[in-house]
């Protein structure tokens, strides 16, 4: 059920998506502190330090049932592992880009990926696209031909997170689940493969965690937050999903790469040369279309809304 579109629930849930996508924008500052620990490693210690959290999560909001019974729909766990796959790669993609100094890609990445989001609904679920639309997606296809060209190759880091995301955002809306819920099961798929691959390096002694072998020390702690910085934001989204309209989520989610962009460019001192900034300037061309047209959309269903 949905909240009343109140005042109250409006203004909360502009802070709740704010302060995701604020985290969002600002969390390569935080992988950054721990980029002496290989990607691998550190997308091990999010997925079981989620799973606590969510646990906890799940079990004071008493979900575990609805959790739970889903899972039991062997077409719907299917859909379960396969976006469990797509989190996984997109997470360890964005950590070690991050990491590997390519956070302008990262950036990139997010900022294609609601355009990509478009193209995914003319493939996979048939839709037709208003003119608006084709020309964004013209727009963001040139940005990504230029920045092709400018590396020298594919940009695979900002086409994997485009691809990932996009691709377990379509599954995760085929699944009747809370974003709570979503998550937990999402662990629970992930949680073997990250207990075995810990293990592993604990055994073969490449482990960063636990080093002190004492009182952890502030990496250990690094690793286990990366439970919250995981968890939080996401719950702050569904908050926000519940009480905002469309377009004014698709507006605020801008707002995470355009952070990510700030830092890579201004913090990290990464290169922007000229043809960088003319794929960005395209792509920023194509949001500004695709914004233009959901606007446009959402007032021309206004009239018909009882």
């Amino acid at each position: 059920m949905q909240p009343a579109a109140t005042r109250e629930n409006i203004r909360l849930g502009i802070f709740a998506g704010l302060a995701a996508y604020l985290i969002w924008g600002l969390v390569p500052i935080f992988f950054k502190q721990i980029a002496e620990v290989p990607a691998d490693e550190i997308i091990a210690h999010r997925v079981v330090w989620a799973m606590a959290l969510m646990t906890a999560v799940i079990g004071f909001g008493r979900g575990f049932g609805e959790a739970l019974r889903l899972a039991r729909i062997p077409a719907q766990l299917a859909r379960i592992a396969l976006a469990s796959a797509m989190v996984l790669i997109n997470w360890l993609t964005f950590v070690w880009g991050v990491n590997s100094g390519h956070i302008l890609e990262t950036s990139l990445g997010y900022f294609i990926l609601p355009l990509f989001n478009v193209a995914l609904g003319v493939l996979l679920l048939k839709e037709r696209l208003r003119p608006l639309q084709w020309l964004a997606v013209a727009l963001a296809t040139i940005g990504v031909i230029i920045e092709t060209v400018q590396v020298g190759g594919l940009p695979w880091i900002s086409l994997v997170l485009a691809g990932s995301f996009g691709i377990y955002g379509l599954l995760r809306k085929q699944l009747p689940l809370d974003a709570a819920s979503g998550l937990f099961l999402e662990t629970v798929c992930m949680l073997p493969v990250a207990l075995a691959w810990l293990v592993w390096l604990a055994y073969s002694g490449q482990s960063h965690f636990g080093a002190g072998q004492g009182l952890p020390n502030g990496r250990d702690l690094m690793l286990i937050a990366t439970g919250a910085v995981t968890a939080i934001p996401l719950l702050l989204f569904a908050v926000a999903a519940r009480r905002l309209p469309l377009n004014m989520m698709g507006f605020l989610q801008y707002l995470a790469p355009s952070i990510t962009f700030l830092l890579a460019v201004f913090v990290y001192r990464e290169p922007l040369d000229l043809s960088r900034a003319l794929a960005f300037a395209a792509i920023w061309a194509g949001l500004a279309v695709y914004t233009v047209d959901l606007f446009r959309a959402a007032a021309a269903r206004a009239p018909g809304v009882p």
